[in-house]
């Protein structure tokens, strides 16, 4: 009777928790699954695959990524990221052995979360990240130049050969698919500045399709869908060592864009809301389950969604919950209204897909690493290149080493000369100096090795009104460390915390001002000393208590 008390109460606690938010999940996940709608139809034809893979996916993948994930709001599917490398695999291989690779792309992730490699992800650089990202989305939006164009040209295996004929073929224009195209950019730009209740993808698919069934246009269509829900299905020669041996690298790149794309939308997510954070290693399990079960129900290879998720949160998304209703409702969706999907012109998928890959390219970035440092915008433009002219794979592991080589550079032009000790705080502990402050000491520079751990470190605190960082032992910073400040800086703000900084070297302040940062912490915030920045607090304590 003791185990099933236990159970019981296990149960009670799990079902108060879950429907909890009942209600903005609903809101939330209906939401999300209207966005996904379009994007899951425009990812699969961008990964060279049959539209009902991407609706298939976006079910099954989004219920058991949202019941196993470690992200309480992250909505999983197919995604532009993954659609990169799909579509070279499919074009290679074929949709089967894509399945094959899939499985064993999510063993691959199970592996890493169990072993509880999570968190190495969160090291690689912010350059690399932006310049990869910024690759994916030049890839994207040139590898719709040909539903754009409305040419009817087969698949290409790599990314400028298919460009390529792509441009000597202009001879074939379609001006019916262009203008489908340019009504559908149009549509989704403007929408969204009217109202944000009714997806603007949405809107503009529709209106492409009733124009084009219309006046009977002449343009490729997605094709029919099958009226039903994904079923269970086999998997041709899965148990074939040689054909597993020729697979492993397209496994393993998907489960490395997988792992990456997937932890970045989970830390996203947990920058929206002050709720729970994720769990990095439970969110790769999550990702490898849905990936090794979703190949046997036709689908294809699905990462965490950033823009999707976010949408979810919005829309008031706070546990799994939402994350199922997302996949159930676009399963009821697929079983009312699949048979208009025939009409669906690639064309309007193409301008879905277009806007989507301007809005991917990590602007900010750009400008935020051209105000930061010139090398580390070096590191960020050689990822990008090396993402377009070659893969996505090569572009990381080329970034990861040029950024290992810039932080050996900076580490031996370091003034090492002896800084005096005037302050005797033990580093990285705080200092309870009363119920409202905390003092942390930060030693070496933070470069992207520390700044997960900066991050997650400080996050971990508990609820003060106000956090000192001591950075006196701080020497340099390089852009990765920059971001990491700032989401402390933006974090601490949510929980309304306020954010001090003492002792900033030259270097590290020239940093802050460039990119502006300091103006945001805001210069009455940054002292010369900690006693400084905890004396300027004791008029606001006296009125606080």
């Amino acid at each position: 009777m003791t185990l099933v008390n236990t159970i019981g109460t296990d149960l009670r606690i799990w079902m108060s928790q879950t429907f909890a938010h009942w209600r903005g999940d609903l809101t939330g996940g209906l939401t999300a699954a209207v966005v996904a709608l379009p994007l899951a139809l425009a990812f699969a034809v961008a990964s060279g695959v049959d539209p009902k893979a991407g609706l298939y996916t976006a079910i099954v993948a989004g219920i058991i990524a949202a019941v196993f994930g470690g992200s309480p709001v992250q909505i999983t599917g197919p995604t532009g990221a993954m659609a990169v490398i799909l579509v070279g695999i499919v074009a290679k291989y074929g949709i089967e052995k894509v399945w094959i690779a899939g499985v064993m792309a999510g063993i691959i992730q199970v592996a890493l979360g169990v072993a509880k490699l999570g968190r190495l992800v969160k090291f690689i650089p912010y350059p690399v990240t932006a310049g990869f990202t910024n690759g994916i989305a030049v890839i994207i939006f040139c590898g719709q130049l040909n539903n754009f164009l409305g040419l009817k040209l087969p698949r290409s295996e790599h990314f400028l050969p298919g460009l390529w004929q792509t441009v000597t073929h202009l001879e074939g224009l379609n001006w019916a698919a262009i203008a489908l195209t340019t009504i559908t950019i149009v549509t989704k730009l403007l929408w969204a500045r009217m109202t944000t209740s009714i997806p603007a993808s949405l809107v503009g698919l529709v209106l492409a399709t009733a124009i084009a069934t219309s006046f009977h246009l002449n343009v490729p269509t997605i094709g029919s869908i099958p009226q039903s829900l994904p079923m269970l299905q086999s998997i041709p020669h899965w148990n074939d060592l040689g054909l597993i041996r020729e697979l492993i690298n397209p496994a393993l790149a998907l489960a490395a864009l997988g792992s990456i794309e997937s932890l970045l939308s989970a830390v996203v997510a947990d920058g929206m809301t002050v709720s729970e954070k994720h769990d990095s290693d439970r969110e790769l399990i999550g990702q490898g389950l849905a990936n090794i079960v979703v190949p046997f129900f036709g689908g294809i290879p699905a990462t965490g969604a950033i823009a999707r998720t976010a949408v979810n949160v919005r829309a008031g998304g706070r546990t799994r919950l939402s994350g199922v209703i997302q996949g159930v409702a676009i399963a009821i969706i697929v079983l009312t209204l699949a048979p208009l999907a025939a009409q669906v012109p690639l064309a309007a998928l193409a301008g879905i897909l277009m806007v989507t890959s301007v809005r991917m390219i990590e602007w900010e970035a750009i400008g935020l690493l051209l105000r930061a440092t010139y090398a580390d915008f070096a590191v960020m433009m050689l990822t990008w290149m090396v993402t377009i002219f070659f893969d996505l794979v090569l572009a990381v592991e080329v970034g990861l080493i040029a950024a290992g080589a810039l932080f050996i550079k900076r580490m031996s032009e370091l003034n090492l000369g002896k800084i005096p000790e005037t302050e005797a705080f033990p580093p990285g502990i705080p200092m309870e100096l009363s119920k409202q402050i905390s003092v942390y000491r930060v030693d070496g520079p933070v470069f992207f090795g520390a700044a997960e751990r900066f991050v997650t470190f400080l996050r971990e605190e508990p609820d003060v009104k106000y956090l000192v960082l001591r950075l006196r032992y701080v020497p340099n910073m390089d852009t990765t460390g920059l971001v990491a400040l700032q989401d402390i800086y933006q974090d601490l703000q949510r929980h309304d915390c306020r954010l001090l900084l003492s002792g900033l070297q030259p270097e590290v302040q020239n940093l802050l001002e460039r990119t502006g940062l300091m103006d945001k912490i805001g210069r009455e915030n940054c002292f010369e000393t900690t006693d400084a920045a905890i004396y300027s607090l004791n008029p606001q304590l006296e009125t606080r208590s």
